[in-house]
């Protein structure tokens, strides 16, 4: 396989990947999904996510029919990644993508499920222990990886998705280890027999490797030595003899080696010291490689013996850190996992919560909906595939929307939910539709053709349309909704679609049915009071005297109290006189 076979990767990408990382690495990388190296040799994070999230499950992809889906999509996996627990889990996160076919999602949820009970079972201890194991020892390499693999074994995680740790040889792993870190960690040009030791490795070379640079420093400053050797020696006879005692007593070098070291025939003293140091570092220097090459050998020996462990550290390290950034992710939002139905289109869910307001630490409502034949214990109605939302402004309805999206997409991802119950049936394509404020007809020509085709297409289509009517004028918006509507009918797929003109609608194809989600009035503090969750089969209704009753209450100025009372009247004095009263009887109480 060619570099530009992967999708992605054109002439100049490649060409880049090739200089940087020969076309073998390239491949490696791309295929263990390593977004590190492809960063490092010069693509963006952005393009390197794109690539690989293709090679990784780009047959999925084709659930996210529209804009707004991937944007959802990319949103889930934003949030998943702050959950990581290296940066390979978050590499590994970032290309998560749909699974295609329910046997997949199946096995991705088992396992994800598993590994959240394994998380759950550990106390926050051993969960803290297992958290600075990782980032701790949050590298690329193999080092990082086997230390990662003891620290977690030293944390004492053995069950459910950490059992593959217990499995290690943890003898051999620990020499490999040491030996990986020993061969692969030190600084400073290789020797003739290959590269070099670390420190610390064998006290033996430490201490050979200390005596050398200290009599390297002598012999770089020989002119010092000499002045010293001089002040010591009382004449000529006794130089010798002073030069051995300073070098041994100053450098910490061995006596044999220094008086082997000595030049035998009688010259000048300074050309005496330089010889001497000369042939000093020498001997030291060929004892250090000596030394090395033997240390080396005993390294290579131990890490041949523990190759294995290695590998299966690195490869079970890995698959850890993912299961554990998953599994935090769905501990955190207390997610749950769905039930695949199979047979009729169905997404139901019961006390759902919308991922977005609980990361923002918002307190939520949750609620319950479903379409299609579900067999959760709510009054959502199970024999209408399509629903009709309607409701107050700020009612919760586009939250609905985004929080079925949330629900469909995580369950066809093979992970948990946010909801108590949820029901899922596979479906092939997700259309997602946000209200988009823009009134022209390329906006309404793009949206149609963005909606329209994915419903056409053979298999199962999930819509979600948020306010339809936005993009183009009511009376037109109505008569394209119904036809909307229809489609989705007439091709069994499973719909909610909110909007205001749900009464322009009316009759709608069957089985179809209109849901409400109603205000109630105002807070003491003058706030819309919403109940989020939506009446099955009842139409609900905008509460403009209630923003009216605001606004009255707010107003200031006289003449601007005066302008909305005009507009009380308009939407009903009553309601509006009523609302009020309402929110100062509950300020008095």
């Amino acid at each position: 396989m060619r570099l530009e076979d992967y999708w992605g990767v054109g002439p100049k990408t490649a060409a880049l990947l090739r200089e940087e990382l020969g076309e073998a690495r390239a491949i490696e990388a791309i295929e263990s999904v390593d977004s590190r190296t492809l960063t490092e040799a010069g693509l963006s994070q952005g393009r390197a996510t794109r690539i690989l999230r293709r090679a990784a499950g780009g047959e999925g992809l084709a659930l996210l029919a529209t804009r707004d889906s991937r944007a959802v999509y990319r949103d889930l996996v934003a949030l998943m990644e702050q959950y990581a627990v290296t940066e390979s889990a978050a590499d590994r996160v970032r290309v998560l993508t749909p699974l295609a076919g329910r046997a997949a999602i199946a096995d991705r949820l088992a396992e994800t499920m598993a590994a959240v009970e394994s998380w759950r079972a550990l106390d926050e201890a051993t969960r803290e222990a297992v958290l600075a194991a990782f980032d701790d020892h949050d590298g690329a390499g193999e080092v990082d990886a086997a230390e990662t693999a003891l620290a977690l074994l030293d944390a004492g995680v053995s069950e459910g998705v950490f059992a593959p740790l217990a499995e290690l040889d943890r003898e051999e792993l620990t020499d490999a280890t040491a030996a990986l870190r020993a061969l692969g960690a030190a600084e400073g040009p290789a020797d003739d027999a290959g590269g070099r030791v670390a420190r610390g490795a064998d006290d033996e070379l430490d201490s050979l490797r200390e005596a050398l640079g200290r009599a390297e420093d002598m012999r770089a400053d020989a002119d010092a030595v000499l002045s010293a050797v001089h002040e010591e020696a009382r004449d000529a006879s006794e130089f010798r003899g002073a030069l051995r005692r300073y070098v041994v007593r100053e450098a910490d070098v061995d006596d044999a080696v220094v008086q082997a070291a000595l030049p035998d025939d009688a010259t000048a003293a300074d050309t005496f010291v330089t010889e001497a140091l000369r042939a000093i570092v020498a001997t030291l220097r060929e004892r250090v490689d000596e030394r090395e090459r033997a240390v080396r050998g005993e390294l290579e020996a131990d890490l041949d013996a523990g190759r294995e462990a290695v590998d299966r550290a690195v490869a079970t390290v890995d698959d850890v850190a993912l299961d554990v950034s998953l599994a935090r992710f769905a501990v955190a939002f207390d997610l749950t996992e769905p039930e695949l139905v199979e047979g009729d289109a169905v997404l139901a869910v019961e006390g759902a919560h919308n991922l977005d307001l609980l990361a923002a630490d918002v307190d939520v409502q949750p609620v319950d909906y479903g379409l299609g034949p579900h067999a959760l214990d709510t009054d959502a109605p199970t024999d209408d595939r399509v629903a009709v939302l309607t409701g107050a402004n700020s009612g919760g309805k586009t939250t609905l929307l985004e929080t079925l999206a949330g629900v469909a997409l995580l369950a066809h991802m093979g992970l948990p939910v946010p909801a108590e119950r949820a029901q899922v049936s596979v479906v092939d394509r997700l259309v997602f539709h946000r209200r988009h404020a823009s009134f022209n007809a390329g906006v309404l020509e793009s949206t149609l053709r963005s909606v329209v085709p994915p419903v056409t297409e053979e298999g199962r289509t999930l819509l979600l349309v948020d306010e339809f009517e936005a993009i183009t004028e009511p009376g037109s918006a109505a008569d394209l909704l119904h036809g909307l509507l229809t489609l989705a009918v007439e091709r069994e797929a499973l719909g909610v679609f909110v909007t205001h003109l749900a009464e322009d609608l009316e009759p709608l194809p069957t089985p179809a049915r209109t849901d409400g989600i109603f205000a109630e009035g105002l807070t003491t503090d003058l706030e819309l009071e919403v109940d989020y969750q939506p009446r099955f089969g009842t139409l609900g209704r905008s509460t403009p005297e209630f923003i009216v009753s605001r606004l009255v209450a707010e107003a200031g100025d006289p003449v601007e109290r005066q302008g909305f009372e005009t507009l009380a009247a308009a939407v009903g004095q009553q309601a509006v006189q009523r609302t009020l009263a309402d929110a100062e009887w509950s300020e008095g109480e």
